[in-house]
């Protein structure tokens, strides 16, 4: 009998590890168990999770992800992390071979080169991290970044990028992994990986925001333990107490959710940090507040994570137990921290200040939307008049050099183009609706336009003044009603701002984003100055508050500018009334 027994343990030894690919190393993999056999239900098999997948129902999917804490050697995300992925993908999935002809195209052969690889600049060789990857796994995922590089010019600074494909690669063949990777990096339903250096400052900003609000004992007991350096520095390294600090088990479960719900899953994990932390440090006996006091908090966070006194059960429990946080919120969050830093680095009074960052200027997909955008404003009053010089007038009457005016008018859209938000100019812009096409009806214009989000409407009046508005959120809210049950006059976000494109060049964006991300005064922004957009079956309204910055009339025939509350405006035509020659409505394909 002992040595049947001894036997059976000799053969379900290597089991254990049955799970990683070759490249991985896994002597150094812990592998955790959450609960004693039979306490709770078995958990689900990929093969019950798949229906739920393809059926598209994703919250049901979400809740089982949270809630079967599967070991890292489970077998079941070999099938499972590529199937979340492939969910995110935009446009068309790449056919098999698609990688290795990429790789053939960047390297000259399929081979692994004996020497390191050259990682392209957007990574940060400090956070370089392989986790249990073995050489030849580290060399295979240096690849895969590389390619992705290649694949996607327009990535300018994305430290996350390389942990979190040296994470899939402990699960999944190479090719796979890139497949994706590609997916999550494209993704436009939901953010995973940031991947400029003003979305990377946005996202720790957020965390700081939200953690104010969702987590403030928490973050109240870190601003103290903080002293000089004050928390900024500690809440600039969020990702890394997840992606860096926490034992690999840990990341592995908050990976699971990650992937099937984007980066408010790493948002909710710092916070549930935080909140545990701050559990474990309050008492000034503690270990974690001499460490704090001794070596700096951010030592102490630091250590903290990667001595994580709670199971990985538990951390996700914390995380997405707090309460009332919810997408939207942290979606305002972001856009509205988005915007004021944007605000800053961009816009000096009404000139445009050229970053020598990437991050405001147009990048390769947004020159082709632009340039599609150009070709689409096409008003025509007859068969002989330009739709250049109707939109943008010129001295002469007779075009000298066609070129020359088509680049002024590319130009004025580059600007408006680097004036909108970062990850709307990935998109490509569709014209919905116009007067010339589509009549002079506000019913015809919310039937047409009504349900996308965002729009972007210019209007060309009768004196040649092109102006108009960024709206961040679809016109079908004005038809939503209050916990009273009375319709809401106005909706809409921070995110919205007006724009004067011809004589003048100016942007007008919400006066909130002029009080700073900290959130400092907050208080200070009246109900006046977040009117952000209203409509009814008479009339269209952006901007509110002393005045209306664009108005129009049911006929979509006249309209009047003045200044407002919401955007500190000037009216944006010199009469303050005006006769609309055309209107034009663009949604933004996939937004």
């Amino acid at each position: 009998m002992p040595s049947v027994m001894l036997s059976a343990v000799l053969e379900e030894e290597p089991d254990l590890y049955e799970a990683f690919p070759p490249h991985v190393d896994p002597s150094g993999i812990t592998i955790l168990t959450d609960s004693p056999p039979g306490k709770k239900a078995p958990l689900k098999t990929f093969e019950e999770l798949q229906p739920i997948l393809q059926q598209g129902r994703k919250r049901e999917l979400k809740l089982l992800i949270r809630e079967n804490s599967w070991p890292i050697n489970s077998p079941i995300r070999a099938s499972l992390w590529p199937a979340l992925c492939r969910q995110h993908q935009h446009g068309k999935s790449m056919l098999d071979g698609f990688y290795w002809d990429m790789v053939t195209q960047v390297f000259g052969t399929v081979e692994l080169p004996d020497k390191p690889i050259m990682l392209p600049p957007f990574v940060e060789a400090t956070h370089c991290l392989g986790y249990h990857l073995t050489r030849k796994g580290r060399a295979v995922a240096d690849r895969v970044v590389s390619v992705l590089g290649y694949a996607c010019p327009d990535i300018t600074y994305s430290p996350s990028l390389y942990p979190i494909t040296a994470a899939l690669l402990h699960f999944m063949p190479e090719e796979e992994c890139y497949h994706c990777m590609a997916s999550l990096v494209a993704s436009k339903e939901k953010m995973f990986i940031t991947q400029t250096k003003l979305l990377n400052e946005v996202t720790w900003k957020t965390v700081m925001q939200i953690a104010k609000k969702h987590a403030k004992s928490a973050a109240q007991h870190l601003s103290r333990l903080s002293g000089a350096i004050g928390p900024e520095r500690i809440y600039a390294d969020w990702q890394w107490w997840i992606l860096a600090a926490l034992p690999f088990p840990h990341l592995v479960r908050v990976l699971d959710c990650f992937f099937h719900e984007g980066i408010k899953v790493f948002y909710r994990v710092a916070l549930a940090i935080l909140i545990l932390f701050h559990k474990h440090s309050t008492n000034q006996n503690s270990e974690w507040y001499a460490e704090a006091t001794k070596n700096g908090v951010d030592h102490a966070v630091d250590k903290f994570c990667r001595n994580m006194p709670a199971s990985p059960t538990k951390l996700l429990r914390t995380a997405f137990s707090i309460r009332a946080l919810s997408s939207q919120y942290i979606s305002r969050v972001f856009i509205k921290t988005e915007m004021t830093l944007k605000s800053k680095q961009v816009i000096t009074g009404s000139r445009l200040v050229r970053s020598r960052s990437s991050d405001n200027l147009p990048t390769s997909q947004s020159q082709v939307n632009i340039q599609m955008m150009s070709h689409t404003l096409t008003i025509r009053e007859s068969p002989r008049s330009s739709h250049l010089a109707l939109w943008f007038p010129f001295p002469n009457a007779v075009f000298s050099d066609q070129r020359q005016h088509s680049s002024d008018l590319r130009q004025k859209l580059f600007t408006l183009w680097s004036w909108l938000p970062v990850r709307i100019t990935m998109y490509q812009p569709v014209l919905l609706y116009t007067t010339e096409e589509h009549g002079c009806s506000l019913t015809t214009f919310y039937v047409r336009v009504e349900h996308h989000e965002p729009t972007l409407l210019m209007i060309k009046t009768c004196n040649n003044e092109v102006f108009g508005a960024y709206c961040s959120t679809r016109w079908f809210e004005r038809n939503q009603k209050d916990e009273r049950g009375n319709r809401q006059a106005y909706f809409g976000t921070g995110e919205t701002f007006l724009f004067s494109l011809y004589p003048e060049r100016a942007k007008y964006p919400w006066v909130g984003c002029s009080i700073g991300a900290d959130g400092k005064g907050e208080e200070r922004v009246s109900h006046a100055s977040e009117l952000f957009m209203a409509a009814d079956s008479k009339m269209i309204t952006i901007g509110g508050g002393e005045g209306q910055a664009i108005w129009m009339d049911e006929n979509i025939r006249f309209g009047k500018t003045d200044r407002c509350s919401t955007f500190n405006n000037p009216p944006l035509c010199p009469s303050g009334d005006f006769e609309i020659r055309v209107l034009e409505v663009y949604g933004f394909s996939g937004a």
